[in-house]
């Protein structure tokens, strides 16, 4: 009897719970590797405001390693899914195969230049010479554990679209978890500082990155990790890269970002401003990775349905995606509004950082009910194929908009023109995805009455 694939026949609502919810509490808990350690290095006598500094110095970084996981996770998933739902197996775990190489070898050279260039990097990004010995103690170790994070990202995409979002959720839950039991052991039992908040992350994310390998050569996957499949195929590069190069491209912006934002903070506020936006930057990430959840989920139902012609599927899906991507930004903000100041505190309770903290976070999410429809829609071209509509509309917010304002409007209206940009970007951006995306439920529309003629 032949296997029947739940993502083209099961009902759409029921596929995104299935779907979304494991892979909602999965990017969560995989979010909470870098928020631990800054709360336990912001609330250590011995690290403290400084100690948070530094580590939202290391942020860029850890957001590039996490980009490169997109790059063959996700580029290498959408392939995978589109394969199956067109009933081509072998292709859809040449796909699988090809992803896993092109990871390992992408954080090899990681780990290598990073070891290689670590202060001048630092000091790019904007280490002052009191942050510097503490970005640096950290980033040195996290560097060696580069592939085993990258592989556990990537990977993890597969277990998804290969029908087992139980299993991927169960992934990250293993790695974050296994990082909140060791950080309060090494920075405070042992006391080892910046040091051991990094040991922690890297054992936890080895374990992740070894249980996502053995569930592929194991019994429990239903498409396999072969040694034939990982033989390089030019053509299998040049489509995993350009199905992943949105969310990729998203990544490094983000990362960009992040330095732009910081090298600001310091001429503008200082260290302590570096500190406030790194602990803001925390909550955004808590905020936002449910809908990067949700999008993960959505992903391989639009793909599979889209790969199969069944266009209403398709439409069903986003729609839905849309609407519960829009409850939980507004449940988000709501909280953001309701308790600023304690949710400062769960990182540290120097006043000054209190103050400014709290202002911070309410000014720079002041249009955060829009985010969650923008994301999903640009995502939406990304699962459909059509990655340079989805790469420009991912771009808007973080590169056309946002790095633009961050270094005009200060200059004009100081810290609080600098806070004052994201609300700008997310008006902006929202409006242009929504006429973009109006437009590609057209053309779907379209091809839904040419298959139905």
């Amino acid at each position: 009897m032949e296997y029947v694939n739940p993502l083209g026949e099961e009902k759409i609502s029921k596929l995104l719970t299935k779907f979304s919810i494991p892979a909602i509490v999965g990017m969560v808990v995989n979010s909470l590797y870098n928020i631990v350690d800054r709360i336990f290095i912001g609330n250590s006598k011995d690290l403290g405001e400084n100690g948070l500094a530094g580590i939202t110095i290391c942020f860029p970084i850890m957001i590039i390693l996490l980009s490169i996981g997109i790059l063959f996770g996700v580029g290498g998933a959408t392939l995978f899914s589109i394969r199956l739902g067109q009933k081509q197996r072998e292709e859809a775990e040449n796909a699988l195969g090809n992803a896993f190489v092109l990871l390992v070898i992408a954080g090899t050279l990681f780990t290598i230049s990073g070891q290689i260039f670590l202060e001048p990097i630092l000091t790019l990004f904007g280490a002052s010479e009191t942050i510097l010995p503490y970005s640096m103690e950290y980033m040195r170790i996290i560097f060696w554990g580069s592939i085993f994070q990258v592989l556990s990202i990537g990977m993890n995409n597969f277990i998804r679209a290969d029908g087992n979002p139980n299993i991927a959720m169960f992934t990250m839950f293993l790695g974050a978890g296994l990082n909140t039991l060791l950080d309060p052991l090494f920075i405070y039992a042992f006391k080892m500082g910046m040091a051991g908040a990094a040991f922690a992350t890297i054992l936890a994310q080895f374990i992740s990155a070894s249980w996502v390998v053995f569930y592929f050569i194991g019994k429990r996957s239903r498409n396999k990790l072969r040694l034939k499949h990982m033989k390089l195929k030019p053509s299998l590069i040049i489509k995993i890269t350009s199905l992943g190069v949105p969310g990729f491209l998203l990544q490094l912006a983000n990362s960009l970002l992040n330095i732009i934002l910081n090298r600001n903070l310091i001429i503008y506020g200082g260290d302590i401003a570096v500190s406030g936006m790194g602990i803001v930057n925390s909550i955004q990430t808590i905020l936002l990775m449910p809908i990067i959840g949700l999008n993960q989920g959505v992903q391989p139902i639009i793909s599979f349905n889209y790969g199969a012609r069944k266009y209403d599927r398709v439409r069903n899906a986003v729609k839905l995606a849309v609407m519960a991507a829009t409850a939980i930004v507004i449940i988000g903000y709501i909280i953001t509004r309701l308790f600023p100041k304690q949710l400062i505190a769960l990182f540290n309770r120097n006043p000054r950082l209190l103050e400014f903290g709290s202002h911070a976070l309410i000014t720079w999410f002041l249009l955060l009910p829009v985010v969650g429809f923008q994301i999903i829609c640009s995502n939406f071209f990304q699962a459909i194929a059509r990655p340079r509509s989805a790469m420009f509309l991912n771009l808007t917010r973080q590169i056309i908009f946002l790095i633009p304002a961050i270094i005009i409007f200060p200059k004009y209206w100081g810290m609080n023109g600098l806070l004052h940009a994201a609300p700008f970007a997310d008006f902006l951006s929202a409006l242009l995805t929504g006429i973009w995306f109006y437009y590609g439920i057209k053309d779907l529309e379209k091809d839904s009455k040419l298959t139905l003629h």
